[in-house]
């Protein structure tokens, strides 16, 4: 099941580089759960009819330079319905500041108010960008990811099969490690899903019978990365002979996460199957069929041109 996702507000200014104008109030605790944002411009003339107050509020210079032109008496009471609405927070762009009216009434409702310099379009695709990511939908799943030739790899199988020990030769031939054991999946859109590690196991490794290594300690900062899109899935499975495994590859299979689709093989394990070859093989492999060649494929065509031309 996807987590329900929220982000510290204290987080949001800090990331987006946010001055804080009402700064008796405290933005401990206080969430965003929206990727959303809202530019008020029609509750600002007073229609409130279907307001998400739920999002973010964006007040540009557009805003701004209208409720200039309006008197106290007619902008008082928008203001007050505005900040009683139970908003996130205001932002103000392009270098426009809140009137002392705003001030009072956010500090009186309890609403942040906060500005930036950068212009109104430019700040909007930067906030929507980082909330879509901070705030997509979100699980946790037992497994290994790697990053190997720029594939984002995830490893799974039965505890004790051995993920982390292929992990952890992928990163002594020169591939980076994402996160161990446990995968935090993000579908940041309807095609691409990014996995990360845990605060609390970022670089760790287990292994049984030795503990917890730390990777980047070992083996340096080349060989960790924060974050990585999911490609490929590679599931280990004890080998069973009396299993039909597939060898050509002519059809691909998929599995799914959060409603996006991945290519995923299955790999049985027997001694003496180096697996971080058998990894990256399927990394370089995959990538070779993204820039459309298919080697299944061309053995196919080649067998069915023998047949012809016998």
């Amino acid at each position: 099941m996807a987590m329900i996702q929220s982000v510290d507000m204290t987080k949001l200014v800090e990331k987006l580089n946010l001055k804080n104008l009402t700064p008796d109030i405290s933005l401990l605790n206080r969430k965003v759960t929206s990727p959303e944002i809202n530019r008020p411009a029609l509750q600002l003339t007073g229609y409130f009819d279907h307001f998400a107050s739920e999002r973010v509020q964006i007040v540009g210079y557009v805003e701004y330079t209208y409720l200039m032109s309006k008197t106290r008496e007619e902008k008082y009471p928008i203001y007050e319905r505005f900040f009683s609405s139970n908003i996130p927070c205001v932002i103000y762009t392009s270098r426009t500041e809140p009137e002392e009216d705003v001030l009072a009434l956010a500090n009186q409702y309890e609403v942040p108010v906060l500005s930036t310099d950068v212009g109104t379009s430019p700040f909007m695709a930067k906030i929507i960008r980082w909330l879509g990511v901070e705030l997509a939908p979100r699980i946790s799943i037992h497994g290994v990811l790697v990053d190997v030739y720029g594939e984002g790899v995830l490893i799974m199988g039965e505890s004790g099969i051995g993920k982390s020990e292929a992990a952890l030769e992928l990163i002594k031939r020169g591939h980076r490690l994402v996160t161990d054991d446990v995968v935090e999946i993000s579908k940041v859109s309807d095609d691409t899903l990014v996995g990360r590690s845990p605060e609390i196991t970022k670089h760790f490794i287990e292994l049984r019978g030795i503990g917890i290594v730390d990777v980047k300690t070992l083996f340096g900062v080349e060989s960790v990365k924060e974050t990585q899109s999911i490609d490929m899935v590679i599931k280990l499975e004890d080998w069973d002979k009396d299993k039909d495994y597939d060898r050509l590859g002519l059809e691909e299979e998929y599995t799914e996460f959060l409603g996006n689709k991945v290519v995923c093989h299955s790999l049985p394990i027997r001694p003496g199957r180096n697996l971080a070859i058998i990894v990256e093989s399927a990394a370089v492999n995959h990538r070779q069929k993204k820039m459309g060649y298919n080697a299944a494929q061309e053995l196919y065509r080649r067998v069915q041109e023998s047949i012809a031309k016998g």
